[in-house]
């Protein structure tokens, strides 16, 4: 049996320590918001935070996290960052089909909970892991910049 500290909350799973944190998560733990999209760690659909950084769950055994604070987009809004970020998503209107949104939101919130001004290129930097099939980065780029405000 694993525990994990998942929102806040101590967890346990009886998954193999070799599982992707990814399946136990929405497997295990029923926390579906994180997205499966690629598997190799390339489209940033299943990026949630883990102490605090933008990881990719896909490809992180559940061996790695244990002791560490994971944070998934159920629970992102509990902080400043978090909640500035889904307010300018909603305010921007960046989801279409909405699939990549929740990894998007875990780097954008990463990023403002770490850099409260970030320059283009830090938004380019912090977000190129996430691809977004809709194309909606322009949207996306607005509703970090306005989050960055709304953190000022």
């Amino acid at each position: 049996m694993t525990t994990l500290d998942v929102n806040g909350k101590q967890l346990e799973t009886d998954a193999s320590p070799d599982t992707p944190l990814l399946w136990v998560l929405r497997d295990s733990l029923n926390l579906t918001g994180t997205k499966f999209g690629c598997g190799i760690a390339q489209c940033g659909a299943c990026t949630v935070h883990v102490d605090g950084m933008a990881t990719r769950s896909c490809v992180l055994p559940l061996s790695a996290v244990e002791g560490k604070k994971i944070t998934t987009i159920e629970n992102v809004n509990a902080d400043a960052a978090g909640k500035a970020v889904q307010d300018a998503w909603i305010a921007e209107n960046v989801a279409q089909c909405g699939y990549c949104q929740s990894g998007q939101i875990m780097s954008a919130t990463a990023l403002l909970a770490k850099n409260k001004a970030p320059t283009d290129a830090d938004i380019d930097a912090a977000m190129s892991g996430n691809i977004c099939r809709c194309a909606t980065y322009v949207r996306i780029r607005a509703a970090i910049k306005r989050a960055a405000a709304a953190l000022a």
